[in-house]
């Protein structure tokens, strides 16, 4: 039984922004740190914080052989699973680096001159210099480290799906970058069937680990090493009868060995090309697995967008429908605009309360319009307002989305109305508040929604022929 419907949602993957996993075993994905990096969202900075504060940390105590404290840190790592990820084929258990792993983990890197030197220094670097450490293990470390913001996280999505949660539960052990060390306290979270859960943005996880030690070794440390023995004139150095000189990868694996242990030991003589490989994972990272492929995984269905547009279409108009016009607005624009907008919070908060937003999403794109935006406007978020008017949307509704930006908020939103009649009109209202220094407002009616939709995914890579990019062009142009 997945979340969604041990608490009955309504709702399937794609209009969800976690990942709804089974409650009894755990779904094939891992949580992958340069997933997180390449999210730059305020939450996500958040965590590759206290990636960066906790891993420091540990290699600190590495460097002055403090052996009782990195033990002890490494075995707060506990190896309870609350997230229901990794490869347990049966009931939910972790493989942190915890209590019953600490001590080897903790050998492997006292012995490994990579984390004396500095060679190793994120968290994910262990996946490639030491043995024993998987995308399993990094994804349940990492699940640990950013326990925090994921019980933030957790907490916005019951809010936002009404889901119920119980109070004063434990939080377990979260890192905290001011003391350095392992706090609890006691907070509100779900406990379906008595045990915690902690819900994972479906942004953050990938199919397999993004640091491959296989192709870091064979394309990137042996190319390598080709060139510096053909360049000394090794003994490893045949001559073809074509006067060509080369350096078989075989005779390399031979004389270097191919372990973890032959990785640590190259890299340590050659950091630049570790430098390298994280450079280039970093420029292309994996992209989000996407909603049909979760589906596959969880085994269940996956809407297509025209059925959630139906959705949408399904409600009357009129102010008396508004709620359950937003709830099928919500799952509609989840899905749609899925990778490149998401964690999303609705009735969200400013201004000491004073103001409301109907929804904002967190703007994660890496291609395509929303890309283009963050780019060259203020757009960490994006807010959605959503009318179910049967008349036109005026000039107040206007001033009520406009009044929600701020330079550190963002400054570009989207109100979204059952239909426009004079299309000009609304345009240049718009175009009036961009004008004005006000912000950069697009307004959608339901012949809109039909046209993104028809769309797909355009908007995720295409920045120039969306309806949106045609839309922002009219306000500054």
């Amino acid at each position: 039984m997945r979340v969604s419907t041990h608490y009955k949602l309504k709702k399937k993957q794609a209009e969800l922004d976690f990942v709804d996993v089974p409650l009894d075993t755990d779904l094939p994905v891992f949580v992958e740190p340069t997933a997180i990096r390449a999210l730059e969202t305020p939450w996500s900075s958040h965590c590759v914080a206290l990636l960066q504060s906790f891993f420091e940390t540990v290699l600190d105590a590495v460097k002055n052989g403090d052996k009782a404290k990195a033990v002890r840190l490494l075995a707060s790592l506990s190896e309870r699973n609350d997230f229901h990820l990794g490869y347990s084929s049966g009931r939910s258990r972790g493989h942190a680096f915890g209590s019953g792993s600490a001590g080897w983990v903790w050998n492997s890197l006292l012995n490994s001159n990579a984390a004396k030197s500095g060679v190793l220094s994120d968290l994910e670097d262990t996946a490639l210099l030491i043995d024993g450490v998987g995308a399993d293990m990094i994804s349940d470390a990492v699940c640990n480290i950013i326990r925090g913001p994921l019980i933030e996280y957790t907490q916005d999505m019951c809010r936002y799906y009404g889901i119920p949660m119980v109070a004063g539960v434990s939080s377990g052990a979260c890192w905290d970058i001011q003391s350095k060390s392992w706090v609890a306290s006691h907070v509100d979270l779900p406990m379906p069937k008595g045990e915690i859960l902690l819900l994972v943005p479906k942004s953050i996880v990938r199919l397999a680990g993004a640091y491959d030690p296989g192709k870091y070794y064979r394309q990137y440390l042996l190319p390598e090493l080709q060139r510096q023995h053909l360049a000394s004139g090794s003994s490893l150095v045949e001559v073809l009868k074509s006067k060509k000189r080369r350096v078989t990868k075989k005779s390399l694996i031979k004389k270097y060995g191919s372990g973890k242990g032959s990785i640590s030991s190259l890299t340590e003589a050659n950091p630049s090309i570790l430098e390298k490989y994280k450079r280039e994972r970093a420029q292309e990272p994996t992209p989000p697995i996407s909603n049909s492929y979760l589906a596959e995984l969880e085994k269940s269905t996956n809407p297509s967008l025209i059925d959630l547009l139906a959705k949408v279409f399904d409600v009357p108009a009129g102010r008396a429908d508004a709620v359950e016009y937003e709830r099928a607005m919500e799952g509609l624009l989840s899905a749609l605009f899925y990778p490149s907008l998401v964690h999303p919070v609705r009735q969200a908060a400013i201004n000491q309360r004073r103001k409301i937003i109907d929804i904002r999403f967190s703007n994660a794109a890496k291609n395509g319009f929303f890309a283009w935006l963050a780019k060259h406007y203020a757009a960490p978020y994006v807010f959605i307002e959503c009318k179910n008017y049967t008349e036109d949307v005026k000039n107040p509704e206007l001033d009520q989305l406009s009044g929600r930006f701020s330079p550190s908020r963002g400054q570009f939103g989207i109100l979204i109305c059952r239909g426009v009649s004079n299309r000009a009109k609304i345009n240049e209202m718009c175009r009036d508040t961009a004008k004005d220094g006000r912000g950069y407002m697009i307004v959608l009616d339901d012949n809109d929604l039909k046209a993104l939709v028809k769309s797909g995914q355009s908007m995720h890579y295409d920045a120039s022929k969306t309806l949106l990019n045609e839309r922002f062009d009219l306000l500054v142009n």
